[in-house]
């Protein structure tokens, strides 16, 4: 379980600059850095950090892992992210109040509850899809096949 800590935690480590020194530095909130960089950001970030976790495991290991191995780490290290992200934009919730949520797709119709549930959810199953895809990819890769046994 270290694995998926420390890089699901690194890959936290690098959304948090990237979200305060974009909203405090670009104010216009449906500028093209916040509507296309910050999503090719993080997910830059999440799969550079997966393939880096297995890597870890790889060493860890002494061995190349199993494509379930690879897999199943990679999706942990996801999940940590969601988690540890989610409660970021919690503690910046709580702190900045809800005035980040006017760029969110929808927010200026929908109550704000709805808008904060949309936020969140779409943030932690996100990271966990896209964990998913990315691990598929990078232990396919990485993977030790039944043939080098």
């Amino acid at each position: 379980m270290k694995i998926p800590l420390k890089y699901g935690l690194l890959i936290t480590l690098g959304v948090i600059p990237w979200v305060l020194i974009t909203r405090s530095l670009i104010t216009y909130p449906q500028s093209i850095v916040h509507t296309l960089g910050t999503p090719i950001f993080f997910n830059v970030v999440q799969f550079v950090m997966i393939y880096l976790g297995l890597k870890a495991l790889e060493h860890e290991k002494g061995d190349r892992p199993y494509f379930k191995e690879g897999l199943k780490t990679g999706v942990a290290i996801s999940l940590v992210y969601g988690l540890t992200t989610s409660i970021f934009f919690v503690v910046v919730l709580v702190i900045v109040g809800t005035k980040w949520l006017a760029s969110e797709p929808g927010a200026a119709n929908a109550p704000l509850s709805r808008v904060i549930l949309a936020a969140f959810l779409g943030l932690f199953l996100g990271a966990l899809l896209f964990g998913l895809i990315y691990s598929t990819v990078v232990s396919f890769f990485l993977a030790k096949r039944r043939s080098e046994d």
